[in-house]
């Protein structure tokens, strides 16, 4: 992640995509709050960022699009319940950041397969690159 207006932006967009189906499911806010730790966001900034509106953000490389992805993805299956407003918007996203929608329909389904809803890095880096052949 190159920037700190970057991983902001990455945060706002996981807070408008949770709220897509007019809730924020507890689960849904724990996600959002453990990526922020992970991007080493401070506590009072991601309060705030629940009152901003959301901006678009535009992500450079190829594997960091993936990567949000796959958080909007785990993020969509964290409340146990699939709107299916989360699966339109997920691939209006997916397809706005450039993805793939043959591999971006296959991670979900692999994500819907798995008990713990979870695919392994490699194989997710797999699927993506399959289509660039």
């Amino acid at each position: 992640m190159d920037s700190y207006q970057e991983k902001i932006g990455l945060l706002q967009e996981m807070i408008s995509f949770a709220l897509v189906d007019g809730e924020l499911h507890n689960k849904e806010y724990d996600f959002i709050e453990m990526v922020a730790l992970e991007l080493e966001i401070e506590k009072e900034i991601f309060i705030k960022l629940f009152d901003k509106k959301s901006e678009t953000v535009v992500i450079k490389d190829e594997f960091n699009r993936i990567c949000q992805f796959y958080r909007l993805a785990l993020l969509m299956h964290s409340d146990n319940f699939l709107h299916e407003r989360e699966q339109a918007k997920i691939n209006e996203i997916g397809i706005n950041m450039g993805l793939n929608p043959f591999a971006m329909k296959r991670v979900l389904k692999l994500m819907e397969n798995s008990p713990d809803r979870m695919v392994d890095g490699n194989m997710l880096l797999s699927v993506f690159s399959e289509q660039h052949n």
